[in-house]
């Protein structure tokens, strides 16, 4: 029984291993031109927003 238990961790290991390569080897994702630049706009957009509302650039609390 002990040696059972011993072998259930390089298995457990091995499959978790398998697993992430799996997840590590899977083709990106498609950036066409039109939603790449669509991501871009809303990543500008959003900084935007972000700094506006910052004000000043002073900590708030000083």
């Amino acid at each position: 029984m002990a040696a059972l238990a011993w072998l259930i961790i390089p298995v457990v290991a091995a499959l978790l291993a398998m697993v992430w390569a799996g997840w590590a080897a899977r083709p990106p994702r498609s950036m066409t031109d039109p939603s790449s630049l669509a991501e871009h706009q809303r990543f500008l957009a959003a900084m935007e927003r972000s700094t506006a509302a910052g004000g000043s650039g002073e900590r708030v609390g000083e």
